[in-house]
């Protein structure tokens, strides 16, 4: 099935002239030198430079985070603002195995601006050369760490939230599954982003689009066999956080699906079983799009509508926003579940 939507169709026009192999027959190594959505709007821009528009700039600088097995990378996006600004921890996707910071910045620069927040974006161990719970870990240290030392980024300490997209958003749940677990201080709020939530192939999403692109089914078992030490942590609920016993007691969740997406039922249902558990949950659905059509906010308008959606749900809990950003004052975060 292809996007709905025009614009992203054309973005994906453009990437299928790259002519590459499919992810899920190449190994971790060639996948994560393929070329990416991003590339394809990066060429669109080369050829049409008055197409896409650039976000305002940002301070960036890189810092190292303590780790469980050494030291993360971490890119820190600064907006304009009054310091202490609300911060966003944030776990890019690539189903565990590919992608890097580089992928996902667009996404990074687009919350920043339209949050008014501070972004730390996250570059934890990957597979197979790090397999469950090598992610999960290192989210947790630099989640735990951001908190501790906010005022070092000019943050403040009380407006930390978390998010991903992705297999990033799996980490983003994941992680405040675990600071609850271990009575550590908890994120205010998580974003997530066509999350990965369960280790299961069967809804109606993955049926539909099962050869949906960017994202496909087979793409998604490849990601678990490389990210897994077994089929048995496919059950753990820190690879699928929709098996967990008890979803209470979490933060406010925001949560964006896309309708051409093998992931928007598994993201559908983390909804509705949070709501059910009490938690506080906005979720929002975006027809015509596909995986992967959040980060390109420069040139696409269900993308740039979904990055100020996040703001209003990031900003319902951390604050108010920064003069000339997104107007996150209209719509209240709520206890509801959209379509």
């Amino acid at each position: 099935m292809k996007p709905g939507n025009m614009q992203e169709q054309k973005i994906m026009d453009r990437y299928a002239k790259f002519s590459t192999p499919a992810v899920e027959t190449l190994s971790p190594a060639n996948a994560r030198n393929l070329p990416t959505l991003k590339n394809a709007v990066e060429v669109m821009a080369l050829e049409q430079p008055a197409k896409a528009a650039p976000e305002p700039a940002l301070r960036i600088s890189h810092i190292l985070i303590p780790g469980p097995a050494g030291d993360i990378l971490a890119r820190v996006y600064t907006p304009e603002g009054t310091s202490p600004l609300p911060v966003l921890v944030y776990f890019h996707g690539g189903g565990w195995v590919i992608a890097n910071l580089d992928v996902y910045e667009p996404s990074c620069r687009a919350l920043a601006n339209a949050a008014g927040c501070i972004i730390v974006s996250v570059a934890y161990r990957q597979a197979p050369e790090n397999k469950f719970p090598a992610a999960v870990d290192d989210a947790f240290a630099a989640l735990q760490w951001v908190m501790k030392n906010t005022a070092k980024l000019g943050g403040d300490p009380k407006r930390v939230a978390v998010g991903g997209e992705s297999a990033g958003g799996n980490r983003a749940a994941v992680t405040c599954l675990m600071a609850r677990e271990t009575g550590r201080q908890m994120p205010v709020a998580q974003l997530l982003v066509y999350p990965i939530t369960n280790y299961a192939f069967d809804t109606p999403s993955y049926k539909e689009h099962a050869d949906a692109k960017p994202l496909n089914a087979a793409m998604m078992r490849w990601f678990f066999k490389h990210y897994l030490r077994s089929e048995a942590d496919g059950a753990d609920p820190h690879v699928s956080p929709l098996r967990a016993s008890d979803l209470s007691g979490l933060p406010t969740a925001t949560i964006i699906t896309a309708e051409i997406d093998p992931l928007c039922s598994e993201g559908e249902a983390y909804a509705k079983r949070l709501a059910d558990a009490g938690v506080r949950v906005n979720t929002k659905r975006y027809e015509g799009v596909t995986h992967e059509f959040f980060g390109l906010a420069g040139v696409v308008d269900e993308a740039k509508e979904a990055v100020a959606y996040a703001a209003r749900g990031l900003m319902g809990q951390t604050g108010s926003p920064k003069p000339g950003a997104a107007d996150m004052s209209r719509e209240p975060v709520g206890h509801r579940v959209a379509g």
